[in-house]
């Protein structure tokens, strides 16, 4: 009777913690109503285990707890096939973002370059120098000039601004 007790609290608790859990926006309404039948089920088997024995038999399985056994086998086997099928999805959004940002990279590299080409050649057209830290800029792309509104962060001028503190 005591162990009773304790898989209906435990099973009452599971079904508690899943409705209460705010994680499960994204669960489907079909599988918490499959979630909560099961538990459901599964309290009945332990408060009236004769019947679940009577509806064995006549599913032509022997006991009872075997009945049990084999469907516990048939949800793993769903909930396993449902965490692959979860975790291929999310592999895919994580290829699929990885692939936009190289493009997004590549793309932002190739407008650094012509950027700094204009400038090179316009600089040559004009007659004029460019300086050592506007060919490189802050972020090391040739030929991009830094903000005039952020402080330079090249190395040099990390070191020059530790060695003043």
């Amino acid at each position: 009777m005591i162990l009773q007790i304790v898989l209906v609290l435990a099973a009452v608790a599971a079904l508690v913690y899943f409705v209460r859990s705010g994680q499960n926006v994204g669960i489907r309404a079909g599988k918490r109503l499959a979630f909560g039948a099961f538990v459901l089920v599964n309290i009945y088997a332990v408060l009236r285990p004769d019947d679940v024995t009577w509806v064995a038999r006549h599913l032509g399985i022997g006991r009872g707890t075997d009945l049990v056994v084999y469907l516990l086998v048939v949800a793993f086997v769903f909930g396993m096939l449902n965490s692959y099928l979860r975790d291929r999805e999310i592999s895919q959004h994580l290829t699929n973002l990885a692939r936009q940002l190289a493009i997004r990279d590549a793309e932002l590299a190739r407008r650094e370059d012509e950027l700094a080409a204009r400038l090179a050649e316009t600089a040559a057209v004009v007659g004029v120098e460019i300086p050592a830290s506007t060919a490189t800029g802050t972020n090391g792309a040739a030929g991009v000039p830094p903000p005039a509104d952020l402080p330079d962060r090249s190395p040099a001028a990390r070191a020059e601004r530790a060695a003043g503190e």
